[in-house]
């Protein structure tokens, strides 16, 4: 299979490839991204179905960088002699220079993923044809999709006068806090259960629910 050679061609670089629920990632170093894109085109990948920008810095675990771009390579079945292989090829970005080699080069379908990625995390591609925001406004300074940009939020007022304040809402999600929502992480409990402890609140404050 194509994903075999794709595998072997890392393994003869010493590169990390990591597999876990049948899917395939393999660590790409930066520089060697335009060699990598036009070796796997010789290797029957020939469809690049996604690429995806991803901010670690407040991921649980240690990355080797706070950035990381991952392209989905796919041999397409039926075309081009494609057999279904698919995997992606992850690639760490420095934070204090974040800057790769364009895909376009190689896979016409990278053009507008990276120009999102630009815009929404401030990782430049060089050799883009037109490498211009596509989501935000001109004018609008910082990047959305980077865990340190400030959102902007409002409380959300509930007709019983309860309100959710967006800070602790989202600290409850992430687990660091329980905030206003009773949840510190881990799987969701199911509607029925939560039912049954609001009618036990409301039936100890003597409300009908």
């Amino acid at each position: 299979m194509r994903l075999d050679t794709a595998k072997a061609y890392a393994a003869e670089r010493g590169w990390t490839v990591e597999e876990a629920r049948d899917l395939v990632w393999i660590d790409v170093p930066a520089g060697e991204l335009p060699g990598f894109f036009e070796a796997m085109q010789e290797a029957g990948f020939n469809y690049l179905a996604n690429v995806i920008g991803i901010d670690y810095s407040t991921y649980p675990e240690v990355r080797p960088e706070r950035f990381a771009v991952l392209y989905e390579l796919v041999s397409i079945k039926g075309w081009k002699d494609g057999d279904g292989s698919r995997f992606f090829a992850r690639v760490w970005v420095s934070e204090g220079d974040p800057v790769l080699p364009s895909a376009v080069p190689f896979y016409e379908s990278a053009n507008f993923f990276e120009r999102e990625i630009f815009d929404l995390l401030g990782i430049k591609f060089e050799g883009h044809p037109d490498l211009r925001k596509i989501l935000t406004p001109e004018d609008l300074e910082g990047h959305p999709l980077r865990k340190d940009y400030p959102l902007g939020e409002t409380p959300t007022l509930f007709r019983d006068g309860r309100y959710i304040d967006p800070a602790q809402f989202r600290a409850s999600l992430t687990g660091q806090d329980v905030g206003l929502t009773g949840r510190t992480g881990g799987a969701r409990r199911g509607y029925a259960e939560f039912y049954e402890d609001v009618k036990r609140a409301a039936a100890a404050d003597g409300e009908d629910v």
